[in-house]
């Protein structure tokens, strides 16, 4: 009995597949103009933003971090706020591809000295490694600054291209040790991120005089900006009435992503969906929520996707179904037929669309919120936030980037 309603069962899913074969077909021929696959804003957003001539401007930034045990506020602040940043350049008028690196540092004695994460377009695996650093050691000042200084400066892919915005920020509240005999000492540092075009801001947590006069010194030769906030950074940290929601539509708008790829393609493609599925345990509704905001950005696009998205390429007509190996597709496609394929592809891009207009719908009543929130508050001007922003538009500005009084993002 089991067999023959299955069979029946398979015999009504190929009728219906069949029936609607043209439609697939035309769908997957003309995936531009079909409004079943691609979301009309897509293109538009696309085209307002300067991707489709390959033009867009580019921002590399590398935040060198003390995680030392005083830091932990600031340390929890910028797991909290890393993809409010990110969305903030992201807001340019011409919408800039980013990367993003880090360089957490302690001291000689402690745990560890530095630990570095490579510049990249995959926020989210940065932030997974991000979510693992906690504050501890220290005790004593200074700090290895220079260490950490020199492994942004040197050790880090940065661009070769002039109008890229390289960017560092040296965040932390004690200064550089100047006694170590076999340090590299920050103006030599600094002199080589001229070279390279790459501009050093530092941001001092805390009240030390000691460091701030340290830390202004090293904002001044590296043409560059000195803030100071609170301890804990004073970082705008505002929960809202659409994060949880926000948090749950962006779980499922990842669950539709399907990679293809050769084995080490599908290798690197594993670490991407394991640090999607970490920040999705372990980040706040309020952390996702700022994430899905981001990648709903035409910059934010190739964070969510990645490299080698099924749905998004065949949709997209960059790659013909038919011509991927069986063993490159996706495990749950290799058991179809084409048909079926191109049905859960269809299916896919569809619910993707959905979901993403209801995010859409929900980014704007969160931002409003937000506005009002902030504006309560007086505007947050000496907060984190506010500090990194000033520095980015001023900076970004000559590099061609343009942004609107009310860019910021929180």
């Amino acid at each position: 009995m089991k067999t023959k309603l299955f069979s029946i069962s398979i015999f009504v899913a190929t009728a219906v597949i069949v029936s609607f074969f043209p439609n697939i077909q035309n769908a997957l021929a003309k995936p531009a103009l079909s409004p079943s696959i691609i979301d009309p804003v897509d293109i538009t957003q696309m085209e307002n933003n300067g991707s489709l001539n390959n033009e867009r401007p580019k921002i590399e930034v590398v935040f060198v971090l003390d995680t030392t045990g005083s830091m932990s506020g600031l340390i929890e602040a910028a797991k909290e706020k890393i993809w409010s940043i990110a969305s903030t350049m992201a807001s340019a008028q011409t919408a800039p591809e980013i990367k993003m690196g880090l360089v957490a540092y302690r001291d000689r004695g402690d745990a560890y000295v530095t630990r570095s994460v490579a510049l990249s377009d995959d926020l989210d695996s940065m932030y997974a490694q991000l979510m693992d650093f906690q504050a501890a050691g220290g005790g004593d000042t200074p700090e290895s600054v220079n260490q950490a200084l020199f492994e942004a400066v040197n050790n880090m892919t940065w661009s070769q291209q002039s109008q890229t915005y390289k960017v560092i920020f040296l965040v932390g509240d004690a200064p550089a040790h100047m006694d170590y005999q076999d340090d590299v000492k920050y103006p030599q540092t600094i002199n080589i991120a001229k070279q390279k075009d790459i501009t050093i801001n530092t941001i001092q947590a805390g009240q030390s005089s000691a460091t701030r006069t340290n830390w202004q010194q090293l904002a001044t030769l590296g043409n560059g900006k000195y803030f100071q906030v609170e301890q804990a950074g004073n970082a705008v940290a505002i929960s809202t009435p659409y994060d949880k929601k926000m948090a749950e539509l962006s779980a499922q708008l990842d669950a539709t992503r399907l990679y293809y790829g050769n084995p080490e393609k599908k290798a690197k493609q594993a670490i991407k969906l394991a640090s999607t599925r970490k920040l999705q345990k372990q980040a706040s509704d309020e952390a996702l929520a700022r994430r899905a905001t981001y990648n709903s950005s035409a910059t934010g696009k190739i964070n969510f996707l990645g490299e080698g998205e099924l749905v998004d390429a065949v949709s997209n007509g960059e790659v013909d179904l038919s011509s991927i190996e069986k063993k490159e597709l996706p495990e749950s496609l290799q058991a179809l037929t084409p048909l079926q394929q191109q049905a859960v592809i269809i299916k896919a891009k569809n619910e993707r669309n959905r979901i993403h207009s209801e995010i859409s719908q929900l980014i704007e009543q969160r931002s409003s919120y937000l506005k009002k929130e902030v504006a309560s508050r007086g505007g947050e001007k000496d907060s984190f936030d506010a500090k990194i922003f000033g520095a980015i538009r001023a900076q970004a500005s000559q590099k061609g980037m343009i942004y609107d009084d009310d860019s910021a993002k929180y």
